[in-house]
C-alpha cells in the first residue's frame, strides 16, 4: 500500500513559509493546521507552516518522511447524527529539529516571509528556566528559544519595526501570550541584549492571549486497519478529533488580517477580551462534566456517552446548564445557548470513550473552579438556591465516601464496585476522617465550612445551602441515585 504523500498531492505546502509552529504534536495538527489548510483552500491565505519540535524527541522524521502530508479524521454528532469527516492536510512544508539542526531554526528567524509563530509546548512550556543562555544551541526553555530566535531576527533586519511577529500560543494557562512576552523580556534583560532589542520586542511584536477547545483523540491505533482500507493509503501520523472546534484570540482587530483563519468553517473568534469566553467554557463545558459525572458513576455508568443515553441524567445535565449556569453568564443568551447545544453533542459523541473515573480526578478543586462560581452567582442573582448544583455538591461529597486501604482511598458503589478516589493527600485525609463520623449533617457542615476547599469561603454562610446539601446527602445514603434525580428533573 502506498504512503499518503504518494497518493495525495501536496497542494499548499509549497507556499511561502509564513508560519513557524513550535509544537508538532496531535493537537496543533488537528486544530491550527486544519484551520490554516482551510484558509489556503478557500483562497483567504497563501502560506505554509514549518513545524518545529519543542523537545529533542519528536515527530520530525515521521512528518518529513511523508513530506508533511497527513490525514485528519473528525468524528462526532451533527444534527443528532454521527458524522465522520476526513480531510488531507497539505499546508505543512517540513518539520525541523533544532536539537540536531539549530541553524535551520535560526535560518527561519532570518526569513522575510515569516509572519506568525504558533506554539503548544504544554502548560509547563511557558516558564522561566534559570541558566539558559543566548549562546545555547538551543536554549532549554521555550521562552528562551523564542528570545534567541527574536534576537537573531532583530539583528538580521537591523531592528526593522515591520519585521516583528504575531505570536499565537495555545498553551493552557491564563494570559498565555502575556506570560510568554514577560519571560522573553526577562531573558532579554538578563542576557544584556540591549534597550533597542527590548523596545523592538515590546513594540514590533504582537502577543495574543488565546483559548482553544477541541478534543483530539490522536493516532487511531485500534482502528488503523479501518482507515487504511477506507483511504487506500498508509499514514503513520494520521490524527483523529471531534468535529467541534473553537479558537478565541485576544488581540487587535487588524491582527486578524495577518492570520485570516476566521473567514471559513473554522470557529475562530477575534476579541478584545478572552475572559468571558473562558468563563463560558469553564462554567458550561467543564462545569457540566464536573456537576454530572460523579453522580453518574455512582449510579452505575462508566463513560460520558453512557449517561448521555440515560434520559434522567441527560435531563439533569440540561437543568444544570440551561436553567442554572447560563443565567449567571453575561455573554448574549443566543451565543450561550448555541455553545450549550454543542456541549450536548460533544458529550454524546460515540467516537470518544471518556471514562468517568478519569474525569473524577481532583474533583474537589474542579468543583471549586467550575461549579461553585455558578452556584454562588445564581444565589446572588436569583436569591434562591440552584437545586441541581446543590445536588451536585452533595453527590461530590457522597463520591468521596471511602476508606484508606493499602495507601489508597477506596470508595464503593451501591452495586459493590470499588473505585479509587484520587485527589491531594490532605483532601483524602479530610474525607476519610469526616466520613468515619457517619452522620450526614455533620459531614455536610464540615465539608461546606472547610474554607481551604472553597478559596477561603465558608459555604455555610449561604442561606439554606448546608441544609439543602445535607438533605440531598441523606437521600443519597438511603436511596439510589436515579430515584433522587427523578425528584429533581
Amino acid at each position: 500500500m502506498k504512503k499518503v504523500n504518494e497518493t495525495i498531492e501536496k497542494v499548499y505546502g509549497n507556499y511561502p513559509e509564513k508560519i513557524l509552529q513550535i509544537g508538532e504534536g496531535n493537537f496543533l495538527r488537528a486544530f491550527a493546521d486544519w484551520m490554516i489548510n482551510n484558509a489556503n483552500a478557500n483562497g483567504d491565505y497563501k502560506g505554509s507552516i514549518v513545524l518545529c519540535q519543542p523537545i529533542a524527541n519528536g515527530l520530525a522524521d515521521m512528518i518529513n518522511d511523508q513530506d508533511g502530508v497527513y490525514t485528519l479524521a473528525m468524528r462526532g454528532i451533527e444534527d443528532g447524527k454521527a458524522v465522520e469527516k476526513i480531510e488531507q492536510i497539505t499546508s505543512v512544508s517540513r518539520c525541523i529539529n533544532p536539537y540536531s539542526d539549530y541553524e535551520a531554526f535560526m535560518e527561519i528567524a532570518r526569513s522575510k516571509d515569516l509572519e506568525v509563530i504558533i506554539s503548544n509546548t504544554t502548560e509547563a512550556g511557558i516558564s522561566y528556566k534559570e541558566g539558559d543562555k543566548v549562546t545555547d544551541t538551543p536554549p532549554a526553555s521555550f521562552p528562551a528559544k523564542v528570545t534567541a530566535f527574536l534576537y537573531e531576527r532583530f539583528k538580521a533586519f537591523q531592528g526593522a519595526m515591520d519585521k516583528g511577529l504575531l505570536f499565537v500560543p495555545v498553551e493552557l494557562i491564563d494570559k498565555n501570550g502575556d506570560n510568554l512576552k514577560k519571560i522573553v523580556l526577562q531573558y532579554a534583560l538578563e542576557w544584556n541584549l540591549g534597550d533597542d532589542f527590548i523596545n523592538w520586542i515590546q513594540n514590533a511584536n504582537k502577543f495574543t492571549n488565546t483559548l482553544v477547545d477541541r478534543i483530539v483523540t490522536g493516532y487511531p491505533r485500534d482502528q488503523i486497519e479501518y482507515f487504511e482500507e477506507k483511504l487506500g493509503y498508509k499514514d503513520q501520523i494520521i490524527v483523529t478529533s471531534e468535529v467541534f472546534n473553537l479558537w478565541v484570540i485576544e488581540g487587535k482587530p487588524e491582527w486578524a488580517d495577518i492570520l485570516p483563519i476566521h473567514k471559513n468553517e473554522a470557529n475562530v473568534i477575534w476579541t478584545d477580551d478572552v475572559t468571558p469566553y473562558k468563563m463560558r467554557k469553564v462554567r458550561i463545558l467543564n462545569g457540566g462534566h464536573t456537576s454530572t459525572v460523579l453522580a453518574a458513576y455512582l449510579s452505575g455508568h462508566n463513560f460520558v456517552g453512557d449517561f448521555m443515553n440515560d434520559e434522567t441524567f441527560k435531563s439533569f445535565l440540561n437543568k444544570v446548564i440551561y436553567d442554572e449556569v447560563i443565567p449567571t453568564l453575561d455573554l448574549p443568551k443566543e451565543e450561550l445557548i448555541e455553545f450549550a447545544d454543542s456541549v450536548g453533542d460533544r458529550f454524546a459523541n460515540p467516537y470518544i470513550k471518556h471514562k468517568l473515573l478519569d474525569i473524577s480526578l481532583n474533583s474537589c478543586s474542579k468543583f471549586n473552579a467550575r461549579c461553585l462560581p455558578s452556584l454562588v452567582e445564581y444565589v446572588n442573582r436569583k436569591g434562591t438556591l440552584p437545586e441541581a448544583l446543590c445536588f451536585s455538591l452533595a453527590a461530590f461529597i457522597k463520591f468521596y465516601k471511602g476508606t484508606m486501604t493499602d495507601g489508597q482511598y477506596i470508595g464503593k458503589r451501591s452495586d459493590g464496585t470499588e473505585y479509587q478516589i484520587k485527589d491531594d493527600a490532605e483532601v483524602l485525609e479530610f474525607f476519610a476522617e469526616i466520613w468515619a463520623k457517619n452522620d450526614t449533617n455533620t459531614i455536610a457542615k464540615a465539608v461546606l465550612s472547610n474554607t481551604s476547599f472553597w478559596s477561603g469561603m465558608d459555604l455555610t454562610s449561604i442561606s439554606g445551602l448546608y441544609e439543602k446539601v445535607a438533605d440531598y446527602l441523606d437521600k443519597l445514603e438511603t436511596k439510589d441515585v436515579h430515584s433522587v434525580l427523578k425528584e429533581l428533573v
